[in-house]
């Protein structure tokens, strides 16, 4: 090789480089959104209270059949998530928690109850 042929080579990479550069300096961020420091975000990773929940006095069983909404009442205060709703497999940590329930929604009623 020339030095005219690793010049050449060096100013296409380079030409190349600032391409994709700017390409990705034109995408739009999304805003992020304001930290709330809620410190229980809801059904989904929702610790639990103190309190604990009214699901508790009653079997898991019990949840089975019930409509979505009337299910995620009486979870309130509760650990719970969705282990699949509506035929979507919703993600999950491996973690093991014996007071977590992992519900699954089929035709928004509760078909299944899992500990864990």
């Amino acid at each position: 090789m020339t030095a005219s042929n690793w010049k050449g080579m060096a100013w296409a990479g380079a030409v190349a480089m600032a391409t994709m550069m700017a390409g990705c300096a034109a995408q739009p961020q999304a805003p992020q959104p304001p930290a709330t420091g809620v410190p229980n975000p809801g059904p989904q990773g929702g610790r639990g209270t103190p309190e604990g929940c009214q699901a508790d006095k009653l079997g898991d069983n019990a949840l089975i059949g019930k409509t979505e909404a009337d299910a995620a009442k009486l979870l309130e205060g509760c650990a719970w998530r969705f282990g699949n709703r509506e035929g979507q497999h919703m993600p999950g940590t491996m973690d093991y928690n014996p007071q977590r329930r992992t519900i699954d929604v089929m035709g928004g009623k509760v078909t299944a109850v899992r500990r864990g």
